[in-house]
């Protein structure tokens, strides 16, 4: 009888040691499986006032040859986001977990930044037109402001495949008018194919190779926006009195408008508008000075927080991620055009009351 229990209590604590090792080993290959997320932490920092390395050379990040430019002090960064994982190299769920711990990490469903079906390599070269198309509306914001004439047109930078305007319209191709209204920009572009719905198509007329072409686009729902398009990418093609030079390598995106307005306007006028002091900030920009929301914002905060900022500029359109997610030692204002940013500047490198400059918390 004795012998039977031992056996048999033998045959139990092996049996838990199989369950137990089951376990572990399905937990470890559960955790090492992909999952469906991306991770957002801080990226590299960019002063824009300073220099940058291309090419292994370093080089001033913004350059504008021929035209008197004042010295500049203090330092004006321009964040960063890194992504971590994609839909064909997925991050696991070990690696997952550790943005759980980390308030400078973010766990991002992988659809919130590749719309179905967008490779890789799509979501780069997407990405590489907006910082193009951005660093031409940070030079034209800047102009703006500074009173000194441009002329620009809007046109295709890129068309999707396997939607309307795919086989019609080509990079490259100026948009001229639409359903007979002039095309003034990207919004005025957008408020006619939406307002024209997707039961009729859109007349436009472009200008390719020098000539006039008329072409009829059926809009489509964009999964994505749930919102009326034809299916294109569009940039400005600006004429400046004089070339204004941003170089950055392997960075995308348009998140860094403002700050290279700020920096192209710094070195066009006399004066210091971060004197001494160490701004860091973040914000699409349009021709007007018009300051639009960013991706990332929380990573961007602790990115420049890192770098030694101690004043951050940040779109007023963000306020609802930033509002309980300051890091520590920084100081948050909100803008919502490059005419705002421009007194925040001042009044923090005079010494001005900055208490009373616009935050999340108070309008």
């Amino acid at each position: 009888m004795r012998t039977f229990l031992s056996d048999r209590g033998r045959v139990g604590r092996a049996l838990g040691w199989v369950l137990l090792v089951a376990a572990v080993v399905g937990t470890v290959l559960l955790g090492m499986s992909p999952s469906p997320y991306a991770v957002e932490r801080p990226g590299p920092v960019y002063d824009v006032l300073g220099k940058t390395e291309v090419n292994g050379k370093s080089v001033p990040l913004i350059e504008i040859p021929g035209q008197k430019t004042y010295p500049t002090t203090g330092t004006l960064d321009m964040l960063t986001v890194y992504v971590d994982g994609s839909p064909q190299n997925r991050v696991s769920w070990i690696e997952l977990a550790g943005s759980w711990f980390d308030a400078s990490r973010a766990a991002v469903p992988l659809d919130e930044i590749f719309p179905s079906g967008q490779t890789e390599d799509q979501s780069n070269a997407e990405s590489a037109i907006d910082m193009t198309n951005s660093q031409q509306d940070a030079t034209a914001a800047a102009l703006t402001r500074l009173n000194v004439a441009y002329t620009s047109t809007l046109v295709v930078s890129a068309v999707i495949k396997s939607t309307p305007a795919a086989g019609k319209l080509k990079a490259g191709d100026e948009l001229v008018t639409a359903n007979g209204e002039q095309v003034t920009g990207l919004t005025m572009l957008q408020q006619a194919i939406q307002s024209n719905g997707v039961s009729k198509p859109v007349e436009f007329v472009v200008r390719r190779d020098g000539k006039l072409r008329t072409l009829e686009i059926t809009p489509t729902i964009n999964p994505d926006s749930k919102k009326p398009a034809v299916g294109i990418y569009t940039g400005s093609n600006f004429t400046f009195p004089f070339d204004v030079k941003i170089q950055l390598q392997d960075v995308g995106g348009p998140s860094a408008g403002m700050m290279m307005a700020l920096g192209i306007y710094d070195k066009l006028t006399p004066g210091d508008l971060a004197g001494h002091a160490h701004i860091a900030g973040t914000g699409t920009i349009d021709p007007s000075g018009a300051v639009g929301a960013i991706g990332g914002i929380r990573q961007k905060m602790y990115g420049a927080r890192d770098a030694g900022a101690t004043w951050f500029l940040a779109p007023a359109s963000n306020c609802d991620e930033v509002r309980g997610h300051i890091p520590s030692g920084l100081t948050v204002f909100a803008v919502k055009t490059l005419d705002d940013s421009l007194a925040d500047l001042k009044a923090i490198t005079s010494g001005g009351d900055t208490s009373k400059l616009a935050t999340c918390s108070r309008p």
